[in-house]
């Protein structure tokens, strides 16, 4: 198997037929890169789930920016379908016990919204409830991050932002 320039695998026919002999679900993987030599159609009959091959692309149909790359790797968040259906902004804002915090996430919830990272939101919710589920700790916070109130709303991490008087646009420029 080889990979593009953005790292992703490329498959080949013969790495497909590897793969389903093996049991793999391939086919529910999104997003599939396939090289040009791979005749989709062949493979229709070995695949039950023929609506996922539609994400399948050929190789030298792959994003040509680093830019439209990243906006398909965003759309394309690998989470249970709750989470992809969850309303993060009313969860979050239901969070608030103030005023001022409604206030304040309400002004971050706008800049999530206009950088395109509600995803993000909603799957950090989904890690986090991984993370609680399964009993793993992880840090208090570092770096830019903490400034955001709405992530430690969501549990990301432990430092109350509000408290401390940092400035979202430290973490959100």
């Amino acid at each position: 198997m080889n990979t593009n320039v953005y790292g992703q695998p490329v498959f080949s026919e013969d790495d497909l037929i590897d793969r389903l002999m093996q049991g793999v679900q391939i086919a529910n993987t999104p997003n599939v890169l396939v090289d040009s030599s791979v005749d989709i159609n062949s493979l229709l009959d070995t695949v039950e789930d023929l609506n996922q091959i539609d994400s399948w692309k050929l190789a030298d149909q792959e994003t040509s920016t680093v830019v439209e790359w990243d906006r398909l790797q965003q759309s394309t968040w690998f989470m249970p379908s709750e989470y992809k259906n969850f309303d993060i902004a009313k969860h979050v804002l239901e969070l608030c016990k103030t005023d001022a915090e409604l206030q304040r996430v309400g002004e971050e919830l706008l800049l999530y919204q206009e950088k395109d990272l509600f995803n993000l939101l909603k799957y950090l919710k989904y890690l986090v409830d991984i993370m609680k589920e399964n009993n793993i700790i992880w840090g208090v916070g570092r770096g830019s991050r903490v400034a955001s109130y709405v992530l430690y709303l969501l549990e990301v991490h432990r430092i109350n932002s509000m408290y401390y008087d940092l400035d979202v646009h430290e973490f959100l420029r």
